[in-house]
Parts: structure tokens; sequence; C-alpha cells
């Protein structure tokens, strides 16, 4: 059997299917794009991707994209990993709104990249909508800790794919929420940092090549 192929960019939606993949030893061959220099706008890729974004994936003789829809799909078929909730499980609900959450969230990342990083004129930048999305991502995270009280994972039954799409956000929302007052956010990074899968996601994943400081603060712009 083939190995799946990923078209990724580092540190990015794309590293969601990356680990999850990781964490059911198909280990991908992958396939690096930039944001940047318009190869996600060629039309040989927007033959594998709905929205000339990533990820794509192509495994089992199809071509996926939406990380949502293939942590979906990977998690139902290939059930012995255990990183789904199935058709009448207790928490098939939650695992459901958890993946699709970790979408909503990722949409207010991807306001604050373009104000912060893909603007070319730093003067084109809007205050009033960095302070809003600011705010709003903030609050998402305070769901998120809300959730995690009490719990190693985001399913009381333990980890799942809810979690491979879910720690993305976190790990980018560093860069624009001080995560000081959320100590449950921060004990489960830890936690699932420490994954075999995790670990060797990131080794795979690379270097981020986004972000030019560690916290960009409204008050800089």
């Amino acid at each position: 059997m083939m190995n799946p192929v990923l078209h990724h960019v580092p540190f990015s939606r794309s590293f969601r299917v990356l680990w999850l993949l990781c964490e059911m030893g198909l280990e991908p061959e992958i396939v690096e794009y930039s944001i940047t220099d318009g190869s996600l706008r060629h039309p040989d890729y927007l033959g594998k991707s709905l929205a000339g974004r990533v990820p794509a994936l192509e495994i089992d003789g199809i071509t996926m994209s939406e990380s949502g829809a293939i942590t979906e799909y990977l998690c139902e078929t290939r059930p012995e990993h255990g990183l789904g909730r199935a058709v009448g499980d207790p928490e098939r609900p939650a695992f459901l709104e958890w993946v699709h959450f970790a979408e909503t969230q990722a949409h207010l990342l991807a306001n604050l990249n373009l104000q912060w990083v893909f603007l070319r004129d730093p003067a084109m930048r809007s205050k009033t909508l960095l302070k809003l999305d600011t705010m709003r991502l903030e609050l998402t995270l305070r769901t998120v800790e809300a959730r995690l009280a009490g719990r190693d994972h985001i399913l009381s039954s333990g980890f799942s794919g809810a979690d491979t799409m879910l720690v993305y956000n976190l790990l980018a929302a560093a860069y624009f929420v001080r995560l000081d007052p959320f100590p449950a956010i921060r004990a489960y990074l830890v936690r699932v940092g420490a994954r075999p899968g995790f670990v060797r996601a990131r080794d795979l994943d690379g270097p981020q090549k986004f972000y030019d400081r560690d916290f960009y603060e409204v008050a800089d712009a």
C-alpha cells in the first residue's frame, strides 16, 4: 500500500492531518507549499483542494481537502485506532461539535494572520478589527479552558481526533493571546506535546515560517 500524500504548509492547519496520520502510524509523503508564492493557486493544486488551501490528502485512491472532513474520514475508516467516536457512541455529538468548533476558532486565527502577517503594508491594519478578533479568540480560549477543567483531553473518554484538530489552534493562538490566565490549556499542551505521534509530527512539520516575533500586541499595530 502506498503511503498517503499530504499537501502541506508548515505550522498551518494541515498540521492537524499530519499529526493524526502520525498517531495512526501512517507517515505520509509530504509535498510542501508556500502561502505567498502562488503555488496554492496553481491549476494542478486547485484540482486537489476545493478552496486552494492546505491540507489536501491523497489516500485510499481519493483526494480530500478540508481538515475537519479529513479528520472524520480517517477516524471513520480506521476505527481500530480509537480516535473517532462512532454513530451511537454517547460522545459522538461532542466529538463532532469540537471538530467543527476548531474550524470556527481557526477562522479568527486566519483573520489575525491576515492582518499581522500577510498584509504587505502595515498601514492597512485595522486596530478595531485586530482588537475585535483578538477578543473573540480569547473568548474561545475561555470555552476550551472550561471544557478542560477536570479532563485530560477534550473528550472525557480520552484522546481523539478532536484533540488533533484543536491543538494547532492553541499553539497559534499563543502568538496573539497570552496563555498565562489559562492553566488548563497550558497543562493540556504539555500532555499532548509529549505524545510520540505529536513529537514525530512536529519533526516532520519543520519550523514555522509565518511569525517574525513571539507575540503580537494590538498596541503595536
